[in-house]
């Protein structure tokens, strides 16, 4: 026992030295990976996606209809970390920005860009409060636009939409639509884009669109994803960001019937909950 007493404290401290390394280690390996990490958040009825270049840099696209979205960060950002380099709005609809103000409160955020247009409701008057008090670098996306993720592994996030001024468009028209890309594979994020402006995009880019992944416009429903669109991107799968059950039938069965006569296989957040993929730009781990 008198042993004990005496080497006691030179035991605590060599377990708590071996925890700090061990935490450290873990540290270290959570944040230093060759892959780039895109999250589809199961924010139920909206839209909200993570992605995380290898070096860490951060975009969020939409924050979906509420606080929500706070749980689902937390579940896919590192421990600890609290800043988010870039907020894109696709377009200032409740299902999109209704939970970028928590975002913002509980996030250091570097930037946001939205699509230019602006909207009388209060969940829109109060995100461009927060934006103003907290000093936050505003951008209107415009086609042709590229923001570098990760320029030593050349991970890039390029506007396809919109190409013009939409302050006087529908909303949903206006959507921002952007593609990402690292190496041999791409995603296409479309928010609520709509048939109008997916022939646009067919116009501006032709076959220029192919993706490996492609988020469906407007959760799915019939007013997006036209045959046009999908032969032009031609994705490997679709992601449909909806509610279980909504009350709005999405996605709907004529857009379901366009994927199934094309062959492509569809995922769903509100079947799967958060739909991880992870690619080096060689190859695409879907998780």
């Amino acid at each position: 026992m008198k042993y004990l007493k005496k080497y006691l404290p030179y035991f605590l401290i060599t377990l708590l030295f071996s925890i700090c390394l061990f935490v450290s280690y873990l540290v270290f390996i959570k944040n230093n990976t060759k892959y780039l990490k895109v999250v589809f958040l199961n924010v139920g009825q909206g839209d909200s996606i993570y992605i995380e270049a290898p070096n860490k840099n951060q975009i969020l696209i939409d924050g979906g209809p509420d606080q929500n979205v706070l749980a689902r960060l937390s579940q896919v950002m590192p421990f600890g970390d609290r800043s988010i380099d870039l907020l894109i709005a696709t377009h200032p609809d409740l299902d999109h920005i209704g939970g970028l103000t928590s975002v913002i409160d509980h996030y250091k955020i570097n930037g946001i860009l939205d699509n230019g247009a602006s909207s009388d409701t209060k969940v829109y008057q109060a995100l461009e409060e927060k934006i103003s008090n907290k000093n936050i670098k505003k951008i209107i996306a415009r086609a042709g636009m590229k923001i570098f993720l990760d320029k030593e592994k050349n991970i890039y996030f390029e506007i396809l939409f919109p190409d013009r001024d939409v302050s006087s468009l529908d909303s949903n028209d206006g959507s921002i639509v952007g593609r990402l890309v690292f190496g041999e594979y791409s995603f296409i994020f479309t928010g609520d884009a709509s048939l109008y402006s997916e022939v646009l995009m067919h116009q501006n880019n032709g076959t220029n669109l192919k993706s490996n992944v492609l988020k469906l416009g407007h959760h799915g429903s019939k007013t997006s994803s036209s045959f046009l669109w999908l032969e032009d991107v031609m994705p490997d799968v679709a992601i449909v960001s909806a509610g279980k059950n909504n009350r709005y039938g999405h996605p709907n069965q004529e857009t379901l019937g366009r994927l199934l006569e094309l062959k492509i296989p569809y995922l769903s957040t509100a079947d799967m909950g958060n739909i991880i993929f992870k690619t080096d730009g060689i190859k695409l781990i879907q998780k």
